[in-house]
């Protein structure tokens, strides 16, 4: 069979060549969907693979023709839909590459190097800077190193005791949070992805009420966790499976609902929303087991607020914390507070042994954790051996 107007000659001349396969079987008549069909002469044979050359003659700028407008049309359709010849991107505008980057940073920061995992982010700043995500996770290794630096780090179930009322990181860490703030309403603003907007600016806002809380600042702390809690909330509507939502959602709810009086009279002064503890400890648990950037971060706050007194948990404290020792296994945070917890469980050898095996793993001083850690293991130790002289 042939395509009825087209003039095909036998292979050998000088025209040019179009090949066509056959659908139904090779060894059979050709069948094309635009032509009816007459019949080919002898010298047009099929070879083994099924395919015909033919010879065009006429028609063929027809064809070629018709190709190229349905090139054009799919490039612009491509162009229409983003599906041009770039990287695909993660959330907030991450590339694959980018969002390793940024686990890596994270993976730092939970061993105990918040300066490797900062420096870390400038790069994921560098090559992401409309995404908020770079500055958002800067702003976090800030606020670690704030922790180490000015709080009480022995003891598991105290949130707001510091050494300190400011460091030299706090300003830093306020341009920071405020530049995620900045340009996640960038994203807003130009309708880029508002699930991961909201919960970018609201994560910022997660940290600002974590570092006015670390200060005990409490009226700071209840208009930040007001904003996050909206904007949180707004972002799991739009999308239940943003799971690190979970860390922010999961600390305000359990808080508000377990602080003393004077979250009561916050609440009457800005109106700040009523939280529900068992909904908070729920919530925690997503983000620990499910979330993205922050699973160790709601792990840690979870084991937590298992050591608090309304809770009593401290086999699930105790775990958490020996599963963050497994997976950040130079962070000797996590060592410390292990042997807190063994401690109060009554085990005082057990969390003695640990309290010396965090203080030889940071004999080295060399980051702003290992100092504050090492400090910090000398006074848990003087505890029970004060007249003991620990280095």
């Amino acid at each position: 069979m042939a395509y009825e107007g087209l003039n095909l000659v036998p292979l050998g001349t000088t025209t040019g060549l179009l090949s066509v396969q056959e659908i139904k079987d090779a060894k059979g008549q050709p069948f094309h969907e635009f032509a009816s069909i007459q019949p080919v002469p002898a010298s047009y044979k099929w070879n083994e693979t099924g395919l015909c050359g033919y010879l065009v003659t006429e028609k063929v700028q027809n064809l070629r023709l018709i190709n190229r407008i349905i090139l054009c049309v799919f490039a612009f359709l491509c162009l229409l839909l983003g599906l041009t010849a770039q990287p695909a991107q993660n959330v907030s505008g991450l590339t694959g590459a980018q969002d390793q980057t940024a686990h890596r940073g994270l993976s730092l920061l939970m061993n105990g190097d918040p300066d490797a995992a900062i420096a870390v982010f400038k790069q994921l700043e560098k090559e992401a800077p409309d995404s908020p995500v770079g500055f958002l996770l800067d702003a976090d290794a800030t606020w670690w190193k704030i922790y180490y630096l000015s709080a009480n780090l022995i003891d598991p179930d105290v949130f707001d005791v510091v050494y300190m009322q400011s460091t030299p990181f706090d300003p830093h860490f306020e341009e920071l949070v405020q530049e995620t703030i900045r340009k996640a309403q960038a994203m807003v603003a130009n309708h880029q992805d508002l699930p991961h907007a909201y919960l970018n600016e609201g994560m910022a806002y997660a940290l600002e009420a974590r570092f006015q809380g670390l200060h005990d600042r409490d009226l700071p702390t209840a208009r930040a966790g007001k904003k996050m809690r909206t904007l949180l909330m707004k972002a799991v509507r739009m999308n239940p499976n943003l799971t690190d939502a979970y860390l922010g959602l999961g600390i305000y709810n359990y808080f508000v609902d377990t602080l003393p009086t004077i979250i009561k009279m916050l609440r009457f002064l800005i109106a700040l929303p009523g939280g529900d503890r068992v909904l908070g400890l729920q919530q925690l648990r997503t983000a620990a087991t499910k979330g993205d950037f922050t699973r160790p971060e709601a792990q840690f706050y979870l084991a937590k607020d298992y050591t608090r007194r309304n809770e009593m948990q401290l086999a699930k404290a105790l775990a958490l914390f020996e599963q963050l020792g497994k997976e950040y296994p130079k962070n000797q945070l996590w060592v410390l507070l292990q042997g807190s917890v063994q401690i109060r469980l009554g085990h005082n050898q057990e969390g003695e042994t640990l309290y010396r095996k965090a203080l030889a793993g940071t004999a080295e001083n060399r980051s702003v954790a290992d100092q504050s850690i090492h400090r910090q293991t000398i006074k848990a130790l003087a505890r029970t051996h004060p007249n003991e002289k620990f280095q």
